[in-house]
């Protein structure tokens, strides 16, 4: 058989070839994994790239090595027993999840509605029935910040707030039989809630909290940030130490403590959801990343501190966009205020004039994450481009430099405009509750037809569809479209915002159950 002809080096390694090249421009990254391209001593990961050989242990057998390295990790978090997650946070959200569904014989959970889609996988595969539990609105008067400016002139919230422990209370009085709870804290942009009490109120029922801290692994290092889930009491921990800490993509760390939670079972679904085959380049990141934390992480999160109070020493000086603070500080939320920007144009101008790439864009902000990986020089180039777009805000954008021309103000006028411009991470904490018709788990696979987004509503949604980042569904199978989520969902696709999950990327069309199918089918719940 004559050989094939190998490909030029250049067409093979094009992806790699376009990383080198991007990370050799001067382009700073706002956004995680946590160690911004400047704590890493890897080299080239190809040379250190291995798999179980003699001497390096067995992540799903660990006895050496590894073993020791989780248990340096639970050491340092003060966790009774620590997992490493090489398939992200995602692996232990459903690893955690799964492991409470089947240790205990209910088909309920109490979920934050606005979890992350890999808790909504969960309750598919588990088939669970959730029992909803809304954010409030969020407030921080105590930081001396007008109520005023956590709401639009509408009045609708700019941001989800944290789970209400009563709401917690209330939920476990009816449904007792709940085989875990579930909630996110922080939130995609750093509200956290009140995890000591929820755990109270959990543990008084003999129910375990599960917290999806992913975006949290550097709480508790140093008092200017909140503490962890873990010492607030919480069972089951799942942290992405790539987010914020000096860690390499789809790094994670499951944190267990007390006895609510099965660990027999928890190993098994850590096996069943993460690779047999374990990237020895990603666990030596996280080891990596635990021994720095504990050797330097109190001098490293001082130093970003002392960063973020400079910064925002110097945001005072900002006349029209405004920076909303949230109870992680290094969460910066670049609000648009009353600059006659959106939060794409913001985001556009960062990128294309100012070399800054943020973490993420919505309608009315841009957020940027700040980790122990920056430095003076970034904190600085992102002051001075917003003290520079603050200043030249309201003059024409020229046509062919990226930015987008449409001004906040689109959508009509009056209340239609005002409803255009809300800020909320997760639109459910606005509109209300969601009316559940038919359980995810069995709605998601009935037969479904797609449907013009204008004629959804009243229509019984068949399909997930999520704005990604920050990955949490706007509507999931089994529930009712209400006006309040089509409303959203149009006002987001004529924003130019993207869509995943669903069928349709553009929304053109969204999935609905068959009308013929979803008739009388309120016997499900």
């Amino acid at each position: 058989m004559k050989d094939r002809k190998p490909q030029k080096k250049e067409e093979q390694a094009s992806l790699y070839r376009q990383l080198q090249e991007y990370c050799r421009s001067d382009v700073y990254p706002l956004h995680m994994p946590g160690h911004k391209r400047r704590m890493g001593d890897f080299g080239d990961p190809f040379s250190v790239d291995i798999t179980e050989v003699e001497g390096f242990d067995n992540l799903h057998q660990a006895e050496g090595l590894l073993k020791e390295a989780q248990e340096n990790a639970a050491g340092l978090y003060g966790a009774e027993e620590t997992f490493f997650l090489v398939n992200g946070s995602t692996a232990g959200v459903l690893s955690a999840i799964g492991a409470c569904a089947h240790s205990r014989s209910s088909s309920r959970i109490l979920m934050a509605r606005n979890s992350h889609r890999s808790a909504y996988h969960a309750l598919y595969l588990n088939r669970l029935d959730p029992v909803f539990l809304y954010p409030g609105h969020y407030r921080n008067a105590d930081r001396g910040i007008p109520e005023a400016f956590y709401e639009d002139e509408e009045g609708f919230p700019l941001l989800n707030g944290k789970i209400p422990p009563e709401q917690v209370e209330q939920a476990l009085q009816e449904f007792p039989e709940a085989c875990a709870v579930f909630v996110t804290s922080p939130t995609y942009d750093g509200v956290v809630s009140d995890i000591a009490e929820i755990a109270r109120i959990a543990h008084k029922a003999s129910v375990p909290l599960i917290v999806d801290e992913a975006h949290g692994a550097h709480f508790g290092f140093h008092p200017a940030f909140p503490p962890s889930a873990l010492s607030q009491g919480a069972d089951l921990v799942i942290q992405s130490v790539h987010k914020t800490l000096p860690s390499l993509t789809q790094t994670a760390l499951l944190h267990v403590q007390g006895t609510l939670a099965d660990r027999t079972l928890l190993r098994r679904m850590l096996r069943i959801y993460q690779t047999s085959s374990p990237s020895y380049v990603l666990m030596a990141s996280i080891d990596r990343c635990v021994r720095e934390m504990a050797q330097d992480g109190q001098f490293l999160m001082q130093q970003l501190s002392d960063h973020l109070e400079q910064f925002n020493a110097r945001m005072e000086n900002l006349k029209q966009l405004q920076i909303l603070p949230t109870d992680d500080p290094s969460r910066i939320l670049i609000g648009t205020g009353s600059s006659g920007l959106s939060g794409k144009q913001i985001c556009a101008m960062l990128r294309t004039q100012y070399h800054l790439e943020p973490e993420m864009e919505a309608p009315g902000y841009v957020l940027a994450i700040m980790s122990v990986g920056d430095d003076a020089e970034g904190f600085r180039r992102l002051g001075d481009a917003l003290l520079e777009i603050d200043r030249t805000a309201g003059r024409e954008i020229p046509a062919g430099s990226g930015i987008p021309r449409t001004s906040v103000k689109t959508g009509g006028e009056g209340k239609t405009a005002a409803a255009a411009d809300r800020i909320c991470e997760m639109p459910y904490a606005s509109m209300g509750t969601a009316e559940t018709v038919i359980p995810l788990w069995k709605a998601w696979d009935m037969p479904k037809e797609g449907t013009a987004l204008s004629r959804c509503e009243g229509r019984i949604s068949a399909e997930v569809v999520c704005v990604y980042p920050p990955g949490i569904p706007i509507v999931v199978p089994g529930e009712r479209i209400g006006r309040s989520a089509c409303s959203e969902l149009q006002n987001l696709k004529n924003r130019g915002f993207s869509f995943t999950d669903c069928l349709d990327s553009s929304l053109e069309t969204l999935q609905v159950l068959r009308e013929d199918t979803a008739a009388g089918r309120h016997d499900f719940i």
